[in-house]
């Protein structure tokens, strides 16, 4: 069983919700990114999703795009994001899920890239446009590094497509919760608990909704149907708005929020 499976089953023992927090990988700088990534765990993370910065991320909105490229400017690579999750590895034992797109993956290496990965203390990987259909080397590789894979669903996607992603994915599933890019929302789309009804019909692995989550509420309405929540543009908002010492406290408390809602199911 993998860190990831262990936790949503620990969570899932004593009736609680997983709260998942995207930060974008050194952003605003190596140094604060790694203080933000520990800190977002002792507030009550139970995983984190770290967002390798790269200068197309399609499926990232505005806020996301700009903490990728201040990341970028500040001279965040692939092999610094590795010594990052190295340095809070040694610090943490929470999951901790690589979020990134096909290109930089393929550009380093897809057996490289794996290897150095679970070698660093990733648990997981997300290749965002990565379609399970062409995912087959990637999955080879990451099977033998001993990283879960975890693929998409949307409200679009077919009964074939949930079939082929439940079979495809571990550690969870990520669903998302609109069409569109990520960024932060006032709603909870009532079509996501119809999407996890299909998506339960298809398999019993833990499913996690995200995209336009950024409140306790939304992670209140969102609980009652999945086993996870994805929290990542109002974090990433959160850090913008704030600097020097402030950013540590105001995403303590946020973060806190956030779970004390998760727990609440």
């Amino acid at each position: 069983m993998s860190r990831i499976e262990k936790r949503f089953k620990e969570l899932k023992d004593c009736g609680e919700k997983a709260l998942v927090c995207f930060l974008t990988a050194g952003y605003p700088d190596l140094q604060t990114s790694e203080e933000l990534i520990c800190e977002v765990i002792r507030s009550g993370a139970d995983i984190v999703e770290l967002g390798v910065p790269f200068s197309d991320p399609l499926a990232d909105g505005p806020s996301i795009q700009a903490a990728s490229d201040r990341a970028l400017a500040a001279g965040a690579t692939i092999h610094k994001v590795m010594d990052l999750v190295k340095n809070v590895r040694k610090k943490v034992d929470s999951p901790l899920v690589l979020m990134t797109y096909y290109n930089p993956v393929q550009k380093f290496g897809l057996n490289e890239f794996a290897r150095t990965a679970a070698d660093a203390g990733a648990d997981g990987v997300i290749v965002t446009d990565l379609p399970p259909e062409e995912a087959g080397e990637w999955k080879a590789a990451a099977q033998a590094a001993g990283l879960d894979t975890v693929f998409l669903l949307a409200p679009t996607s077919t009964d074939e497509r949930i079939r082929r992603v439940a079979e495809m994915s571990s550690g969870f599933i990520y669903c998302v919760s609109r069409t569109g890019v990520t960024g932060k929302r006032s709603d909870v789309p009532s079509e996501v608990g119809d999407l996890i009804e299909r998506i339960r019909l298809a398999t019993d692995k833990p499913v996690a909704v995200g995209f336009g989550v950024s409140a306790p509420d939304h992670v209140r309405a969102i609980s009652k149907w999945a086993d996870g929540v994805v929290v990542g543009s109002a974090l990433i908002d959160l850090i913008a708005q704030n600097s020097g010492n402030n950013v540590i406290s105001e995403v303590k408390s946020f973060v806190s929020e956030l779970k004390s809602a998760a727990r609440e199911t």
